[in-house]
């Protein structure tokens, strides 16, 4: 296989920059795996995810987030799919999660990121990165409004307690999830949220390059505490990337086989073998500590700079123009 492009997903197939492609992609893993069910809703959903993320849907500004932007939903959105096929081909028939559920899962996974997404009414809002730590109560009330919109208002309540399995507002445990197909639903979009993340080509610099800012607007990697004592947790991008072996070893591998079930394990199926996602998740920290204990983190140039400094670009004038 030839060298994995930046824009790939992990089999080197998908540009998961287009949201056409990633439609592509799920609904003709769906349609074998569901032979006969009707995804029309699917295929509205990605229109209205990309006109949401583009600032064309009544009501929302574009994605002005640049780690947490259109990309990293596609790209988790696709790996949910695929963890739904592993699941579904490996497990007791009984056990299913059907069409029905694996539609759910999708919209669940396109819409989990929709909290970052400034209202209209919040063109004052600096970044929608300010919303960090309750984007998901965010993301949890447009799927609440959203859902009946596309044939789905019998699971709307129910999505919305799902899509907290990709967050820290709530424990995992203690959200209430009486069938055990549905949370498995929400384990897995967990899942493809790190899986998916972690596993981009260009996850690394995207971690230093805009991670950290993100982290800054959101008082995450420095928070003020009411007694006025001050939290440092990342001083930093280099601090940050520095820290990020350890959020994989001790805290997102922690998650994945605790708190989701290990839900990790139906990439496997899906690939019958071994997980292209942990495969190329290796790979990144595999490249990481070796920069970090050369301490040459200047190799961490994967990413186009140029795009980079384009899209910052494009922010500034967005803000100049509201």
């Amino acid at each position: 296989m030839q060298d994995r492009l930046n824009q790939n997903d992990v089999t080197n197939r998908v540009n998961v920059e287009h949201p056409a492609n990633v439609r592509e992609a799920v609904l003709r893993l769906f349609a074998t795996r569901y032979p006969g069910a009707e995804f029309a809703p699917l295929e509205r959903a990605f229109d209205d995810f990309h006109a949401l993320f583009e600032g064309r849907y009544p009501g929302y500004l574009s994605c002005d987030t640049l780690y947490h932007d259109m990309r990293h939903t596609l790209d988790m959105t696709l790996a949910m799919a695929r963890l739904v096929d592993g699941h579904d081909r490996s497990c007791a028939p009984a056990d299913r999660l059907g069409a029905r559920r694996a539609a759910l899962g999708i919209l669940i996974a396109l819409l989990h990121d929709s909290g970052y997404l400034k209202r209209s009414s919040e063109a004052q809002v600096e970044n929608g990165a300010i919303f960090t730590k309750v984007h998901v109560s965010r993301s949890a009330d447009f799927i609440s409004a959203y859902l009946p919109k596309v044939g789905f208002a019998p699971e709307a309540a129910l999505a919305s307690r799902l899509v907290h399995f990709t967050g820290y507002e709530m424990d995992v445990d203690d959200i209430p999830v009486d069938d055990p197909r549905d949370r498995m639903i929400g384990c897995m979009v967990g899942t493809a949220d790190l899986i998916g993340q972690m596993s981009d080509r260009m996850y690394l610099e995207k971690v230093r390059e805009f991670l950290y800012d993100e982290f800054v607007w959101g008082r995450i990697a420095r928070e003020q505490l009411p007694d006025g004592r001050e939290i440092v947790r990342y001083s930093s991008p280099d601090d940050l990337i520095i820290k990020t072996p350890g959020f994989y070893e001790y805290v997102a591998r922690t998650r994945i086989a605790k708190k989701l079930e290990g839900a990790d394990r139906y990439a496997e199926s899906h690939f019958d073998g071994p997980s292209l996602y942990q495969s190329e998740i290796e790979r990144n920290m595999t490249f990481l500590r070796e920069t970090i204990e050369t301490a040459q983190l200047e190799r961490l140039r994967r990413y186009c700079y140029s795009l980079s400094a384009k899209r910052r670009q494009g922010l500034a004038a967005d803000v100049a123009a509201s």
